[in-house]
Parts: structure tokens; sequence; C-alpha cells
């Protein structure tokens, strides 16, 4: 059975631990920060933790439309998603997505509960996905320098994989 363009799209973000979340400010400048993959849960296609009151939660309050880049260096494959991120303080939800290095992003206050799954501060960001575009790299690494050099010398475009576009 084929895999889905969805389910590549799972596999090429599952061993990537950090996104590059861009949203636009109200000022109409986009800004990009590193944002920690969380595991999935039901409620959106992709979760993200923060703290309340920061630019991201503003911006994302401002306008939803945001932008995730992944990049896998050793082999060079890449994800651009473009989608829609709403903000849940649901509670439940936090619970089911909490992980145990959350605390070290949500300094002690002086509240018992920074860091845990009772600390009013945690803010979700769910991320429903409209379109993705991939590069999934499907050639052993020589093959992928040989078409590079190749590429290089004869001025074509190296094959290198397999391009994908998930749209919903």
């Amino acid at each position: 059975m084929a895999k889905s363009e969805l389910q590549r799209f799972y596999d090429q973000i599952a061993d990537i631990e950090i996104a590059m979340l861009t949203t636009r400010r109200p000022d109409g400048h986009l800004e990009s920060r590193a944002m920690a993959n969380q595991k999935p849960a039901p409620g959106a296609d992709l979760w993200f933790v923060s703290a309340e009151g920061t630019q991201k939660v503003l911006d994302i309050e401002y306008d939803p439309h945001v932008n995730l880049a992944y990049y896998k260096d050793r082999t060079r494959e890449w994800v651009s998603v473009s989608g829609l991120a709403r903000l849940s303080r649901d509670r439940e939800t936090i619970r089911t997505l909490w992980a145990a290095d959350w605390p070290a992003w949500f300094p002690d206050a002086g509240d018992p509960r920074h860091g845990t799954p009772d600390d009013p501060r945690l803010v979700l960001i769910g991320v429903q996905i409209h379109a993705a575009v991939f590069l999934e790299v499907n050639k052993p690494q020589p093959v992928v320098l040989f078409e590079m050099v190749k590429g290089w010398l004869t001025g074509q475009m190296p094959d290198v994989g397999t391009m994908h576009r998930l749209d919903r």
C-alpha cells in the first residue's frame, strides 16, 4: 500500500526536533523563531507550546496564518508548511502533550506550578496544515553527491530526490 502524502510529511518531520515558526507581526513584518515539535495529539496537525503574552502568541492573535520550516542538515531534506494557528489553553490537551523538559522553558516565578500542566502561563499553539512542500531524498549519500557534482558540471538541476506537495 502506497503511503499518503500526509504520512510522508509526518515521516519527514518525525526526527526533527525543531521547527522555525514564522508569524506576521501587527506592523506587517515577519518574525521567525525556533519551536520544539510536540508529540501528536487530537485537535491539530502539529502542536507547539509557548508562554502567555509572548510575541508569537500576540502575533497569532493578530494573524493566525503561519509558516513552519524544517531542515535536515545531514540529508539536505527540507519541509515548508503553511497553515492556520490557533491558541489553546485547554488543560486536558496540555496534560496530554506535557513533556518533562517544559519546566526549563517556564522559569520559577514563585508559583509551585511552574512548568507543570497546571501552570497558567502555558499556551498551546495548534497548527492546521493548509499546504506543505517537501523534498524527500531517496538516494544514498554518494549518489546525491554525484548528482550535485554532475549538476554543477552540466548546468542541469541535480536529481537528488522527490518533491512532494500536500494540499488540503
